[in-house]
């Protein structure tokens, strides 16, 4: 996007490209001598680490705020859940049982970017962390609504491109998870979990923690599964070791397809963050 400039200074790429054409000397060689924000070796500095992750922050947020992301509707899930298609090389059984879970992200994404769209494409857009199995149904789905989604990559010793579905001009990646996982939250609708491993758990109690603390707002918190949810958790242990209180049970809901989620999403009655915390007593 072009940008707007009331200033009466010379602009940072001016300048920028002008430090690139001096004359070759031994001071103009000199990493002194590099613009301190075209420094990538500067910027990778240990000490450098706060101007990082506020960059992060920074380069997602202005992007999306520039295409009018407005709000959206968060898919978590695992990386190794296959296309059903291919499930015959699933490493498992059980993630080849799973793989039905592929074609409901492909669905609920379908339908939710089906009313993004009523909006101008603007709110409830579907947000993913850019990778394959679930994430990629998730973008996969959006796109074959004709509509736009975003990607959350994040840098991995393992992980290949972005799946070829995330909207090129809303496909992020990230150095730090802590940031990642603040833009998946920032404009959360709805929160939908999906069969996953580590990473997916990891993402599933921070946002349930965040709610259920009263730091975030309620918002629709849908687990795809029952039965693999029911086996992984056992949610009522937790409220019995009185670890958890049984209101905490209520944060959450469990659905086994797209359309109830869609139900679910289409019916919920905002409600503001918790003031207090059920079963603390201080």
């Amino acid at each position: 996007m072009t940008e707007d400039r009331h200033s009466r200074f010379r602009d940072a790429h001016s300048d920028r490209d002008q430090a690139e054409h001096v004359p070759a000397t031994p001071q103009t060689q000199a990493p002194a001598y590099r613009l301190a924000f075209a420094d990538e070796e500067f910027l990778c500095r240990k000490e450098l680490r706060p101007v990082r992750l506020q960059l992060e922050l920074l380069k997602a947020e202005l992007m999306l705020n520039e295409h009018g992301i407005e709000s959206t509707i968060v898919m978590f899930g695992g990386a190794r859940i296959p296309d059903p298609e291919h499930k015959d090389q699933a490493r498992t059984q059980t993630l080849a049982d799973l793989s039905h879970f592929y074609d409901e992200a492909r669905e609920f994404a379908r339908l939710m970017t089906e009313k993004s769209k009523q909006s101008g494409g603007r709110q409830n857009v579907i947000v993913t962390g850019g990778g394959p199995g679930v994430m990629e149904a998730g973008n996969r789905g959006a796109l074959e609504a004709g509509g736009q989604s975003i990607g959350l990559s994040i840098v991995l010793p393992h992980e290949q491109a972005p799946n070829g579905y995330v909207t090129p001009d809303l496909s992020f990646n990230f150095h730090y998870f802590a940031i990642r996982k603040m833009h998946f939250l920032m404009r959360a609708r709805a929160i939908t979990v999906f069969p996953g491993g580590f990473g997916t758990l990891d993402e599933l109690f921070e946002s349930l923690t965040l709610i259920q603390t009263g730091r975030m707002e309620r918002v629709p918190f849908l687990l795809f599964g029952k039965a693999f949810w029911d086996k992984i958790i056992n949610w009522e242990a937790l409220a019995d070791a009185g670890t958890i209180s049984d209101q905490d049970l209520d944060l959450f809901r469990v659905v086994d397809t797209a359309q109830q989620a869609v139900e679910i999403i289409d019916n919920w009655e905002p409600a503001p963050p918790r003031d207090s915390l059920p079963g603390r007593d201080r």
